[in-house]
C-alpha cells in the first residue's frame, strides 16, 4: 500500500487568511497552481465546487489541458445533471485528460447551499438520490446496449453512451459524508472514502465502520484523510505560525465584513459535527492535530491541521497510514505557496517512512 497526495486547486487566490479580491476567474493563477503541484510531486489535483463559483467541470478541462502527469478529481454534486448525462461528460473529459479522471462525489451538506441552485430535498433524501445516480453512472459506463430505468428519482429509456471512460470500466469514485445516510452508499459504491482531519481515534471508528459496510458487498475501499499543514522549520516556529493564521482568520472574520462563502448558512454536514467533536477535546489533539480554525469557522469545510517541522508532521501522516489511510489530501493556508513547499519536505519525506514501514512489514511477514 503505497501513499497518494492529492492537492486542491482554485480560480482565483483564497484561503481563511487572504479574502477573495477581485475577478471570480484568473487564468494565470489557476494554471501556475496547478503546475505547481505536478512540479511538487502530488499524484492528483482536486478542483472543488461551490453553488456561486465557477463550473468546476469546465475549470477542470483548463486544468488538464495545462498539465501531463498528474491525475485530476473533479468535485461533483449528484441533483444538478441528469446522470446519463454526467456520465457522458465524464467519460469524454476522461479521453481528453489522458484517462487521469477522478470523480468525488458530494451530496451537500448544507440546505441553504443546495437551494442556491434549486435542489429542496433534505441531507437523508440528498444520499437516497445520491445512490441512484452512481448506479446509473456505473451502468451508462458499461452497458454494451440501451437500458431503461425508472426509480425514485430518475427515469429515463432507452439510455446509452457510446464513449465509455478510459480507465476500465470506470472512473474512480471519490465519497464523502459520515452520516447514518452517507454510509450505506459510500459502501456500495465508493473505491476511496474521504473523511476531514479527525483524530485518530475518530478515523479508526469511521473507517472500520465504513470497511465493514464494504465488505456486506463483497467490496474492498480505501481512504482518504484531509489536512491543512503548517510547517517550518522548527517546531516552535510552526505553532506560532499557527497562531499567526488564527489570529488572521479572527481579524478577516470580525474586522472587515470579510466573509469566506463557506461561513454562511447552517451547517446539516456529520462531518462538520465530527470535527467540531474534535475540537472539544482542545485545540491541540493527538501529537499534531490542531483544531482551532475548525472552531473559529464552524468545521463548515477541512480545516484541521497538523503543526510542526516536515519530520514531524509526515511522522503524524504514518499514524493514519498505520490505520490503513493510504491517501491524503494537503493544502495550506497560503495555497500556492504551501503547495510548492509540501513538494520540497514533507511529501518526499512522508514517501520516505511509507517506504520503511512497508519494509519493516514485509521482514515481520518473512519471519513469521
Amino acid at each position: 500500500m503505497s501513499v497518494n497526495f492529492i492537492g486542491m486547486v482554485t480560480t482565483h487566490k483564497n484561503s481563511e487568511i487572504h479574502p477573495s479580491v477581485g475577478p471570480a476567474i484568473d487564468t494565470d493563477y489557476l494554471l501556475r497552481f496547478a503546475r505547481a503541484h505536478e512540479e511538487a510531486g502530488f499524484d492528483r489535483v482536486l478542483v472543488p465546487y461551490h453553488s456561486n463559483g465557477p463550473d468546476a467541470i469546465l475549470t477542470i478541462a483548463q486544468v488538464a489541458a495545462a498539465t501531463r502527469r498528474i491525475q485530476l478529481m473533479l468535485a461533483h454534486r449528484p441533483g444538478f445533471v441528469a446522470p446519463t448525462l454526467a456520465a457522458r461528460q465524464l467519460a469524454t473529459l476522461d479521453h481528453f485528460s489522458g484517462g487521469r479522471l477522478g470523480v468525488h462525489i458530494i451530496s451537500g451538506g448544507s440546505d441553504i447551499e443546495q437551494r442556491r441552485d434549486g435542489d429542496y430535498l433534505d441531507h437523508d433524501q440528498r444520499y437516497a438520490r445520491t445512490d441512484e445516480y452512481l448506479q446509473i453512472l456505473r451502468q451508462v459506463w458499461t452497458a454494451d446496449k440501451p437500458f431503461d430505468h425508472q426509480g425514485a428519482h430518475y427515469r429515463f429509456e432507452q439510455a446509452f453512451s457510446e464513449v465509455k471512460p478510459l480507465q476500465q470500466p470506470q472512473l474512480p469514485i471519490f465519497f464523502g459524508g459520515a452520516s447514518e445516510a452517507a454510509i450505506p452508499v459510500a459502501g456500495r459504491h465508493a473505491d476511496v472514502y474521504a473523511l476531514w482531519g479527525e483524530s485518530l481515534e475518530q478515523v479508526r471508528d469511521l473507517t472500520g465502520r465504513v470497511r465493514a459496510e464494504a465488505a456486506r458487498h463483497g467490496r474492498e475501499i480505501s481512504f482518504s484523510v484531509s489536512f491543512r499543514p503548517i510547517l517550518a522549520a522548527t517546531e516552535e516556529q510552526a505553532w506560532a505560525r499557527a497562531e499567526r493564521i488564527l489570529d488572521e482568520t479572527r481579524r478577516l472574520r470580525s474586522g472587515n465584513g470579510t466573509r469566506h462563502p463557506a461561513y454562511t448558512g447552517p451547517q446539516e454536514s456529520e462531518g462538520a459535527r465530527r470535527l467540531l467533536a474534535a475540537a472539544e477535546k482542545g485545540d491541540r489533539v493527538d501529537k499534531r492535530l490542531w483544531t482551532a480554525i475548525a472552531r473559529e469557522t464552524g468545521a463548515r469545510y477541512n480545516s484541521t491541521a497538523l503543526v510542526g517541522t516536515p519530520e514531524q508532521v509526515a511522522e503524524a501522516l504514518l499514524d493514519y497510514y498505520d490505520l490503513g489511510v493510504t491517501t491524503f489530501l494537503i493544502r495550506g493556508f497560503d495555497p500556492l505557496e504551501d503547495a510548492i513547499d509540501y513538494g520540497r519536505e514533507l511529501i518526499p519525506r512522508t514517501r520516505e517512512l511509507v517506504a520503511q514501514r512497508l519494509q519493516q512489514r514485509a521482514a515481520e511477514k518473512q519471519a513469521a
